[in-house]
């Protein structure tokens, strides 16, 4: 999938991008062993998380690939997912920076869901009778117009003293207190209790579904799901042997329903939004609209009959780790 980059003449010089020396952190990401406390595991997500949404920014910038957008985002998830669970073992500082954290990930999230309407869309039409792809390429072009007013605002707050104030506030949290500096280990640590929140939040979910959910209970579902998998994930780096393996099914389980389900508000959203274009345009545009809103249905259909089988592989996983 490509982006439609800005024409030459309106776009900037973009500023160097933050490297981790510039934010103190070391040369080589920080790591956590299984005797490790477990805030030291969090530090070290927190490292390797930063280091990578350091990585990504440049390409975010640019929009050459909409995969860099992607995994900026994806670290920005998991921080902040980190952050809830377990932030409390780090300070009181964590909160703040999740919060401004979500700040970011509006500005990502918003460019993320044109990427991805857009590039689905042009494989929808490219699958079409080549008389109607025309059309279909005119409306998809609506949808690109709007990608780069949402990619002009991205770029405002990549570039503002409130992102920087974040990436410095991140690399704080990154950092071991003095009084934390303890020669003896401490342990095993509790970071696979903290999985148990976020499973407890998606069974219940799932107990209150009616025989036919709507479509933002299942979206609701995605989250909670994907909050699982990124606690499954920082558990898995203290867990030991039989306990990691089970982690690691847990994980691969998690994976699958946000697979799922985000296929599915992908159509719901995809279905949305042609709709939207509707009102005032013309036969073959409407036409192409019609077809593709069908498509899209059918593939919702599809994503409810699968997610319930994912489902089951995730509470035998939980119950297996915890």
């Amino acid at each position: 999938m490509t982006t439609d980059p800005l024409p030459s003449s309106t776009r900037r010089r973009a500023p160097e991008p933050t490297t981790p020396a510039e934010l103190g952190l070391p040369d080589e990401p920080a790591k956590a062993g299984p005797r490790d406390p477990a805030a030291t595991h969090i530090r070290a997500k927190l490292d390797h998380e930063l280091r990578e949404l350091l990585a990504r920014e440049p390409g975010t910038r640019s929009g050459a690939d909409p995969e860099d957008l992607h995994q900026m985002r994806v670290a920005l998830r998991r921080m902040r997912s980190v952050l809830k669970t377990s932030g409390a073992l780090i300070g009181e500082s964590a909160e703040p920076v999740r919060v401004e954290l979500g700040w970011l990930g509006q500005s990502l999230g918003e460019v993320r869901d044109y990427d991805v309407l857009i590039g689905h869309l042009r494989e929808v039409i490219a699958t079409f009778e080549v008389r109607d792809q025309p059309a279909g390429r005119r409306l998809v072009s609506k949808f690109v117009t709007e990608r780069g007013a949402a990619r002009r605002r991205l770029t405002r707050a990549l570039s503002s003293a409130r992102y920087a104030v974040l990436l410095q506030s991140i690399a704080q949290l990154t950092r071991t207190p003095d009084h934390e500096l303890d020669p003896t280990p401490l342990g095993s640590n509790n970071l696979a209790t903290d999985v148990r929140k976020p499973y407890r939040r998606l069974f219940k979910a799932v107990r209150a579904l009616p025989p036919d959910p709507p479509d933002d209970d299942l979206h609701a579902l995605r989250i909670y799901g994907k909050k699982l998998r990124y606690t499954a994930e920082l558990a898995q780096s203290s867990a030991k042997n039989k306990q990691a393996a089970a982690l690691t099914d847990l994980v691969k389980a998690a994976r699958k329903l946000q697979t799922v389900l985000g296929d599915h508000q992908d159509a719901v959203i995809a279905a949305e939004k042609v709709r939207s274009v509707l009102p005032g345009a013309d036969s073959e545009i409407g036409f192409i609209a019609g077809r593709i809103a069908e498509h899209e249905l059918l593939k919702r259909t599809e994503a409810r009959a699968a997610w319930p089988a994912v489902w089951t592989r995730i509470d035998k996983a939980a119950h297996a780790a915890l």
